[in-house]
């Protein structure tokens, strides 16, 4: 069960200039955003699991976790458009980009218990067993700045059944990112378990548990919980990109379009894991040893084309074929051995130096359609051969989820997507429906040698769903004040993690998700906007070997709010 509150704060500054066929403009924005996270969870092992179980044993873990997260963005921003009709009307466009993310979680606390249930499953108590790390809390900071500027050159020609227009770009970026954390044990050094919960007192009350009293009344020991050289928790990351490009688009006699181009591109990172137990010369030698610095890094140049051929039919339909290639790389936390949570996954992740960028080669094939009063539809095949996959591996044991990666030798997706937009005003005025539906299939190998104990070599894609599917059923009013939507989406079975060790792949559930949203505008500056998420009170699932192994309680979740612009 978990339960979040969020406050958002956000202040955007607008400043520009146009004169003629010029324009520059200054942006400033700066986001707060605070939230504020308590989890409980019960977990039990597996089935065959003699561990612990409450049919089995009356016993199951319990958690407390409670996260506050601080971030914050701010972002300067300077943008120029140009257009130079006395020069054959070129075109020109750049900007300017400076921007600071942090991150702050001041608290971080995970209680663990021992809870005891009677025969007929009733809670009867709870203690702390005899073991280290019965409570950690762990204090981050995270500081990321980045820095890029980037300018577009366009040159637009005519000619009697030809149009045709040439590009030039450049592109930049600069990224650091310095990521802190600080980390405590309570241990319960005696040995044996503590009782701290009769079952008289709510068991929600568990984590008020740990006093000043308590700590010297017993064997409670609080370790400094930082990792042992070379072992880091911190990390020290920079990135810079270098890219150009030249592109083409030719569309000749109004029914056949080519388009094109190729971009190189610089890629250069470096991520280093490091601590803040650096006492002298030894423990600076190990964490920054120059093997580990090469280790830690990636440098790679290369070049990706672009293809698109169109046939344009008449004035409701277009074929258009392309081939594309582009490059998936990893994050910076994916490749320093540091443990994260996933954001999406909750999952304790831990990075892998050496993980290396994936190659992409994309191919399509669309038919689009563009029918009266804006209503359109489109059907396109799809294939993806990708060249060393990251993939998630999942480590596991009876009562602890971790995860790393790994990549893969091979990859491959493909599928077929459908969308579309209709008016639906013979019903209703204002009423209509969009959606799309993506059916696909994948497959990623990976080297036996590499793959150590993974039970599939050979799998779907990590995070990848067979069906896809998004529904919106959409109104608005003729007099432009009242807007709804009703939205619904769902994805089919996916890969969360490879399993390891003869164990199957955990698979995250689907998530049928029904949410609706209405907006009103009372006036030309202002609009309040009310969302009920999660209608179908869904929860999240995940399974493994068809068992239920993590459970999160989504719950329904109501949003209003108001915003005006000035």
């Amino acid at each position: 069960q978990v339960t979040t509150e969020n406050e958002r704060y956000n202040a955007s500054f607008s400043l520009g200039y146009t004169l003629d066929t010029h324009s520059i403009s200054a942006q400033q924005l700066y986001i707060i955003d605070n939230e504020d996270e308590s989890e409980i969870a019960i977990s039990q092992s597996p089935a065959g699991s003699s561990t612990f179980s409450i049919a089995g044993d009356g016993v199951a873990n319990r958690n407390h976790t409670f996260n506050y997260e601080e971030r914050q963005l701010n972002i300067t921003q300077f943008i120029g458009q140009h257009t130079f009709l006395d020069y054959m009307g070129i075109g020109a466009d750049w900007q300017y980009t400076e921007a600071k993310a942090t991150t702050d979680i001041p608290t971080n606390a995970d209680f663990e218990f021992r809870d005891e249930y009677n025969t007929d499953g009733s809670y009867a108590g709870s203690q702390i067993t005899g073991d280290d790390n019965r409570v950690i809390m762990s204090y981050t900071n995270m500081e990321e700045r980045v820095k890029s500027y980037s300018g577009n050159l366009n040159l637009p020609l005519s000619f009697d059944s030809m149009d045709v227009e040439f590009k030039v770009g450049y592109d930049f970026s600069d990224r650091a990112r310095i990521f802190n954390t600080s980390s405590f044990a309570i241990n319960n050094s005696g040995g044996a378990g503590i009782t701290i919960n009769d079952g008289s007192d709510n068991a929600l009350n568990n984590s008020g548990y740990l006093s000043d009293e308590f700590i010297n009344n017993n064997a409670i020991l609080v370790d400094f919980n930082e990792p042992t050289a070379p072992d880091a928790d911190d990390y020290l990351a920079g990135q810079k990109v270098d890219a150009g490009y030249a592109s083409f688009d030719v569309f000749y006699d109004q029914w056949l379009r080519i388009s094109g181009g190729v971009r190189y591109e610089q890629f250069k990172q470096t991520s280093i894991g490091t601590s803040s137990l650096i006492f002298d010369q030894d423990d600076l030698n190990t964490f920054y040893d120059p093997e580990k610095i090469q280790a830690g890094s990636i440098v790679s140049d290369d070049w990706y084309p672009a293809l698109s051929v169109t046939y344009v039919g008449a004035d409701n339909y277009q074929v258009r074929a392309g081939y594309g290639e582009t490059v998936v790389r990893p994050d910076f936390r994916e490749v320093v051995p540091v443990t994260y949570f996933d954001p999406l996954t909750d999952i304790r992740t831990f990075g892998r130096t050496g993980l290396k960028s994936s190659p992409i080669k994309n191919y399509d094939l669309r038919y689009e359609y563009y029918g009266e009063a804006g209503n359109s539809f489109s059907v396109a095949a799809f294939y993806k051969d990708i060249t060393a996959p990251i993939e998630t591996v999942l480590n596991i044991g009876d009562e602890d989820y971790s995860a790393s990666f790994i990549n893969g030798e091979t990859a491959e997706v493909y599928g077929i997507e459908a969308e579309w937009l209709q008016d639906l005003t013979f019903l209703s005025e204002g009423l209509f429906t969009s959606g799309n539906i993506t059916l696909s299939d994948s497959e990623a190998s990976i080297d036996p040698a590499l793959a150590g104990t993974l039970t599939n070599p050979k799998k779907r894609m990590t995070g990848h769903s067979e069906y896809v599917v998004n529904l919106q059923l959409n109104y608005d009013s003729l007099d432009g004040m009242h807007s709804s939507s009703l939205v619904y989406n769902v994805f089919g079975e996916r890969i969360l993690a490879a399993g390891v060790a003869s164990r199957d792949d955990a698979y995250e559930q689907p998530f049928h998700s029904l949410d609706l949203v209405y907006t009103f505008y009372p006036d030309f500056n202002s609009k309040v906007k009310f969302k009920v998420k999660n209608l179908l009170n869904e929860d999240q699932e995940v399974s493994q070997s068809d068992i239920i192994v993590r459970s999160k309680e989504v719950g329904m979740n109501f949003d209003i709010s108001y915003s005006y612009e000035f």
